[in-house]
């Protein structure tokens, strides 16, 4: 029977956990500009 590859598993695991980071802080980042653009429409009017 073959060993088990822990550190394949392990490189699997923190690319698996470095993508969700990656997904989270670009949603956040998305929020944020959507957010800083809906503030600055009101004001870009007036001037």
């Amino acid at each position: 029977m073959a060993k088990p590859n822990y550190s394949f598993e392990k490189r699997q695991r923190e690319l698996a956990r470095k993508k969700k980071q990656d997904e989270k802080e670009a949603k956040k980042r998305a929020e944020r500009e959507a957010k800083a653009a809906a503030a600055q429409d009101p004001q870009g009017g007036t001037g």
